[in-house]
């Protein structure tokens, strides 16, 4: 790994652990946990109290690659994720969450998740 890469990796995880300390998801209100790699954005709700995701759902997912095949842009990707996230915590009657940007900045595709999530029905 590049020394560039590591200390952007090492700024990451300090701000990760610095929002974790804040941040505590219940089965009432859960952590919105969002993970973004190179090609792909991943969306959970997790309750800490008891250990468990809620829900889930990625741009990974084998049911949605039939629908990422219109949709272009990692940007819309990340908006249809957070929508679908939405539809399922709804399914489970969760409205609201906590968002946990996982150390990363809220700008981009993370931003592009919440707003989806917003728009599917969710509040934080």
């Amino acid at each position: 790994m590049k020394k560039g890469n590591l200390r952007l990796k090492k700024r990451r995880l300090r701000r990760k652990y610095h929002i974790r300390r804040k941040i505590q998801g219940t089965a009432e209100r859960p952590r919105l946990v969002v993970y973004r790699s190179l090609n792909h954005i991943y969306a959970q709700l997790v309750d800490d109290q008891t250990g468990h995701t809620l829900a889930s759902f990625s741009s990974n997912s084998r049911d949605f690659k039939e629908q990422l095949k219109s949709v272009k842009g990692k940007m819309n990707v990340a908006t249809s994720v957070g929508k679908e996230l939405a539809k399922k915590a709804l399914e489970k009657n969760i409205t609201k969450v906590v968002f946990d940007r996982n150390g990363y900045l809220f700008h981009g595709r993370v931003k592009a998740l919440a707003d989806g999530a917003r728009e599917g029905g969710l509040t934080f």
